[in-house]
Protein backbone atom coordinates (compact mmCIF):
# COMPACT_ATOMS: atom_id res chain seq x y z
CA UNK A 1 0.00 0.00 0.00
CA UNK A 2 1.54 3.59 -0.84
CA UNK A 3 1.51 6.03 1.85
CA UNK A 4 -1.35 8.17 -0.56
CA UNK A 5 -3.39 5.08 -0.13
CA UNK A 6 -3.13 4.53 3.36
CA UNK A 7 -3.13 7.98 3.95
CA UNK A 8 -6.73 8.02 2.47
CA UNK A 9 -7.24 4.89 4.37
CA UNK A 10 -6.97 7.11 7.65
CA UNK A 11 -9.19 9.60 6.74
CA UNK A 12 -12.07 7.34 5.84
CA UNK A 13 -12.15 5.99 9.83
CA UNK A 14 -14.82 7.59 11.45
CA UNK A 15 -14.24 10.51 13.87
CA UNK A 16 -14.02 9.27 17.18
CA UNK A 17 -13.24 12.22 19.10
CA UNK A 18 -12.89 16.11 17.55
CA UNK A 19 -11.89 19.18 19.70
CA UNK A 20 -11.99 22.32 18.21
CA UNK A 21 -10.54 25.63 19.99
CA UNK A 22 -10.45 24.23 23.20
CA UNK A 23 -8.88 26.65 26.04
CA UNK A 24 -8.77 25.58 30.11
CA UNK A 25 -7.24 27.86 32.58
CA UNK A 26 -6.37 27.44 36.24
CA UNK A 27 -5.69 29.53 39.16
CA UNK A 28 -2.99 29.15 41.93
CA UNK A 29 -3.56 29.63 45.51
CA UNK A 30 -2.38 33.45 45.06
CA UNK A 31 -5.14 33.51 42.06
CA UNK A 32 -2.84 33.94 38.82
CA UNK A 33 -4.14 32.34 36.20
CA UNK A 34 -2.33 29.56 34.37
CA UNK A 35 -3.30 28.56 31.11
CA UNK A 36 -3.22 25.07 30.71
CA UNK A 37 -4.63 24.91 27.34
CA UNK A 38 -5.50 27.55 24.33
CA UNK A 39 -6.94 27.10 21.07
CA UNK A 40 -6.04 23.29 20.53
CA UNK A 41 -7.88 21.92 17.99
CA UNK A 42 -7.40 18.13 17.67
CA UNK A 43 -9.08 15.48 15.57
CA UNK A 44 -8.55 11.27 16.46
CA UNK A 45 -10.12 8.72 14.07
CA UNK A 46 -11.42 5.18 14.75
CA UNK A 47 -7.84 2.89 15.43
CA UNK A 48 -5.86 5.40 15.38
CA UNK A 49 -2.69 4.80 18.11
CA UNK A 50 -1.79 8.77 18.43
CA UNK A 51 1.10 9.72 21.60
CA UNK A 52 1.68 13.20 22.94
CA UNK A 53 4.50 14.52 23.64
CA UNK A 54 5.53 17.68 25.94
CA UNK A 55 7.39 19.30 28.81
CA UNK A 56 5.87 18.48 32.50
CA UNK A 57 3.18 21.03 32.89
CA UNK A 58 2.21 21.73 29.30
CA UNK A 59 -1.36 20.54 29.04
CA UNK A 60 -1.19 16.73 28.34
CA UNK A 61 -2.94 15.44 31.50
CA UNK A 62 -5.62 18.28 31.10
CA UNK A 63 -6.50 17.59 27.60
CA UNK A 64 -7.22 13.78 28.49
CA UNK A 65 -9.32 14.70 31.84
CA UNK A 66 -11.14 16.82 29.64
CA UNK A 67 -11.69 14.03 27.50
CA UNK A 68 -12.12 11.63 29.85
CA UNK A 69 -14.93 14.04 31.10
CA UNK A 70 -12.89 14.61 34.60
CA UNK A 71 -13.39 18.39 34.05
CA UNK A 72 -14.54 20.90 31.31
CA UNK A 73 -12.99 23.20 28.92
CA UNK A 74 -13.16 26.91 29.64
CA UNK A 75 -14.16 27.43 26.09
CA UNK A 76 -14.17 25.93 22.49
CA UNK A 77 -16.13 22.81 21.62
CA UNK A 78 -14.96 18.79 22.58
CA UNK A 79 -17.70 16.53 20.20
CA UNK A 80 -17.56 12.42 21.38
CA UNK A 81 -18.26 9.61 18.88
CA UNK A 82 -21.69 8.47 19.62
CA UNK A 83 -22.24 7.03 22.95
CA UNK A 84 -18.76 7.73 24.01
CA UNK A 85 -17.87 8.21 27.76
CA UNK A 86 -15.82 7.19 30.53
CA UNK A 87 -16.68 4.02 32.28
CA UNK A 88 -18.65 2.52 28.86
CA UNK A 89 -16.58 3.27 26.08
CA UNK A 90 -13.60 5.61 27.64
CA UNK A 91 -10.83 3.90 29.41
CA UNK A 92 -8.14 5.49 31.53
CA UNK A 93 -4.69 4.18 32.16
CA UNK A 94 -2.54 6.54 35.17
CA UNK A 95 0.71 6.41 35.79
CA UNK A 96 -0.10 4.92 39.07
CA UNK A 97 -2.12 1.79 38.82
CA UNK A 98 -5.75 2.30 40.20
CA UNK A 99 -6.73 -1.22 41.02
CA UNK A 100 -8.56 -2.19 44.52
CA UNK A 101 -7.12 -3.24 47.27
CA UNK A 102 -8.94 -5.29 48.57
CA UNK A 103 -9.62 -7.22 45.52
CA UNK A 104 -7.99 -10.00 43.79
CA UNK A 105 -6.11 -9.79 40.16
CA UNK A 106 -8.77 -11.45 38.53
CA UNK A 107 -11.72 -9.41 40.17
CA UNK A 108 -10.10 -6.05 39.84
CA UNK A 109 -9.67 -6.67 35.72
CA UNK A 110 -12.91 -7.58 35.84
CA UNK A 111 -14.98 -4.72 37.86
CA UNK A 112 -15.90 -2.94 34.86
CA UNK A 113 -17.48 -5.72 33.48
CA UNK A 114 -19.31 -6.47 37.14
CA UNK A 115 -20.58 -2.75 36.52
CA UNK A 116 -22.17 -3.33 32.88
CA UNK A 117 -24.28 -6.37 34.69
CA UNK A 118 -22.17 -8.62 32.86
CA UNK A 119 -22.64 -12.35 35.11
CA UNK A 120 -20.10 -13.95 36.91
CA UNK A 121 -18.66 -17.10 35.12
CA UNK A 122 -18.61 -14.60 31.91
CA UNK A 123 -16.64 -12.14 33.33
CA UNK A 124 -14.20 -14.14 35.09
CA UNK A 125 -13.83 -16.59 31.75
CA UNK A 126 -12.78 -12.55 29.65
CA UNK A 127 -10.48 -11.57 32.90
CA UNK A 128 -8.59 -14.76 32.82
CA UNK A 129 -7.82 -14.48 29.39
CA UNK A 130 -6.95 -10.80 29.40
CA UNK A 131 -4.85 -11.71 31.95
CA UNK A 132 -2.77 -14.44 29.91
CA UNK A 133 -2.77 -11.90 27.15
CA UNK A 134 -0.64 -9.35 29.29
CA UNK A 135 1.67 -12.24 30.70
CA UNK A 136 -0.81 -12.63 33.92
CA UNK A 137 -1.53 -16.10 33.52
CA UNK A 138 -1.47 -17.50 37.16
CA UNK A 139 -1.69 -14.63 38.69
CA UNK A 140 -5.63 -13.86 38.85
CA UNK A 141 -5.80 -15.28 42.90
CA UNK A 142 -2.99 -12.45 43.85
CA UNK A 143 -3.18 -9.01 45.28
CA UNK A 144 -1.87 -5.61 43.76
CA UNK A 145 0.36 -5.82 47.01
CA UNK A 146 1.61 -8.70 45.87
CA UNK A 147 2.74 -7.71 42.23
CA UNK A 148 5.48 -5.47 41.13
CA UNK A 149 5.00 -2.20 39.57
CA UNK A 150 5.04 -3.78 36.31
CA UNK A 151 2.56 -6.59 36.83
CA UNK A 152 0.28 -3.96 38.49
CA UNK A 153 0.35 -2.23 35.27
CA UNK A 154 -0.02 -5.08 32.98
CA UNK A 155 -3.13 -5.57 35.49
CA UNK A 156 -4.80 -1.93 34.78
CA UNK A 157 -4.31 -2.34 31.60
CA UNK A 158 -6.35 -6.01 31.40
CA UNK A 159 -9.14 -3.88 33.46
CA UNK A 160 -9.19 -1.08 30.95
CA UNK A 161 -9.44 -3.63 27.95
CA UNK A 162 -11.91 -5.77 29.41
CA UNK A 163 -14.65 -3.35 28.82
CA UNK A 164 -13.83 -3.04 25.53
CA UNK A 165 -13.34 0.58 25.00
CA UNK A 166 -13.46 2.23 22.05
CA UNK A 167 -10.82 5.12 23.30
CA UNK A 168 -8.01 4.48 25.69
CA UNK A 169 -6.51 7.26 27.56
CA UNK A 170 -3.40 6.42 29.14
CA UNK A 171 -1.60 9.02 31.48
CA UNK A 172 2.53 7.75 31.30
CA UNK A 173 1.35 4.61 32.24
CA UNK A 174 5.35 3.13 32.12
CA UNK A 175 6.95 6.79 33.53
CA UNK A 176 7.61 5.14 36.84
CA UNK A 177 9.07 1.73 35.95
CA UNK A 178 12.50 1.59 35.73
CA UNK A 179 13.96 0.81 31.49
CA UNK A 180 13.64 -2.91 30.60
CA UNK A 181 10.21 -3.08 32.23
CA UNK A 182 9.11 -0.40 30.24
CA UNK A 183 10.48 -2.01 26.98
CA UNK A 184 8.42 -4.98 27.88
CA UNK A 185 5.42 -3.34 28.24
CA UNK A 186 5.83 -1.08 25.25
CA UNK A 187 5.74 -4.15 23.31
CA UNK A 188 2.51 -6.05 24.72
CA UNK A 189 0.68 -2.52 23.94
CA UNK A 190 1.84 -2.76 20.93
CA UNK A 191 0.81 -5.86 20.04
CA UNK A 192 -2.39 -5.80 21.69
CA UNK A 193 -2.78 -2.65 19.76
CA UNK A 194 -2.31 -4.68 16.27
CA UNK A 195 -4.89 -7.22 17.39
CA UNK A 196 -7.74 -5.05 18.55
CA UNK A 197 -7.10 -1.58 16.99
CA UNK A 198 -7.83 0.36 19.94
CA UNK A 199 -7.93 3.90 19.55
CA UNK A 200 -5.39 5.27 21.60
CA UNK A 201 -4.37 8.50 23.12
CA UNK A 202 -0.94 7.56 25.11
CA UNK A 203 1.10 10.94 27.11
CA UNK A 204 4.76 10.70 27.96
CA UNK A 205 7.43 12.53 27.70
CA UNK A 206 9.71 10.21 26.56
CA UNK A 207 10.57 10.79 23.13
CA UNK A 208 11.65 7.07 22.13
CA UNK A 209 8.28 5.56 23.76
CA UNK A 210 6.22 8.05 21.40
CA UNK A 211 7.98 6.91 18.34
CA UNK A 212 8.19 2.75 19.35
CA UNK A 213 4.29 3.33 20.12
CA UNK A 214 2.92 6.27 18.19
CA UNK A 215 1.04 5.76 14.80
CA UNK A 216 1.40 9.45 15.11
CA UNK A 217 3.38 12.24 17.84
CA UNK A 218 2.03 15.34 18.39
CA UNK A 219 4.00 17.82 20.10
CA UNK A 220 2.95 20.43 22.68
CA UNK A 221 4.24 23.50 23.38
CA UNK A 222 5.74 24.22 26.83
CA UNK A 223 3.21 26.95 28.20
CA UNK A 224 -0.24 27.50 27.11
CA UNK A 225 -0.62 24.36 25.70
CA UNK A 226 -1.03 23.81 21.97
CA UNK A 227 -0.66 21.31 19.67
CA UNK A 228 2.60 22.92 17.79
CA UNK A 229 4.04 19.92 15.32
CA UNK A 230 2.43 16.59 14.24
CA UNK A 231 4.76 13.92 13.15
CA UNK A 232 3.42 10.73 11.27
CA UNK A 233 5.29 7.40 12.03
CA UNK A 234 5.85 5.29 9.15
CA UNK A 235 8.31 3.10 10.32
CA UNK A 236 7.65 -0.79 10.70
CA UNK A 237 6.55 -2.64 13.87
CA UNK A 238 8.29 -3.63 16.16
CA UNK A 239 10.70 -0.66 15.82
CA UNK A 240 14.42 -0.64 16.12
CA UNK A 241 15.37 2.75 18.16
CA UNK A 242 18.81 2.04 16.67
CA UNK A 243 18.31 2.40 13.02
CA UNK A 244 19.19 5.64 11.27
CA UNK A 245 14.89 6.61 9.98
CA UNK A 246 14.15 6.19 14.11
CA UNK A 247 17.07 8.53 15.05
CA UNK A 248 15.98 10.65 12.32
CA UNK A 249 12.49 10.97 13.07
CA UNK A 250 13.76 11.53 17.11
CA UNK A 251 16.12 14.04 16.43
CA UNK A 252 13.17 16.24 14.26
CA UNK A 253 10.79 15.67 17.65
CA UNK A 254 13.79 16.44 19.99
CA UNK A 255 14.79 19.56 17.71
CA UNK A 256 11.13 20.39 17.86
CA UNK A 257 10.34 20.30 21.69
CA UNK A 258 13.55 22.32 22.07
CA UNK A 259 12.14 25.05 20.45
CA UNK A 260 9.66 25.29 22.40
CA UNK A 261 11.61 25.58 25.27
CA UNK A 262 14.08 28.50 24.05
Amino acid sequence: MTDEKAKQGSEERSIVLELNNISKTFYSDSGEAVRALEGLNLIVREGEFITLVGATGCGKTTLLNLIAGLDSPDDGQLCLGKDLRLGNNIAYVFQHYTLFPWRSTVSNVSFGLQMQGIGRNKRKEKALKLLSKVGLGGFENTYPYELSGGMRQRAAIAQALAIQPKLLLMDEPFGALDDSTRRELQQMLTELWQENRTTILFVTHNIDEAVVLGEKVLVFSDRSGKIVREFDVELPRPRNIITKEFTSLFMQIRQSLSTQLD
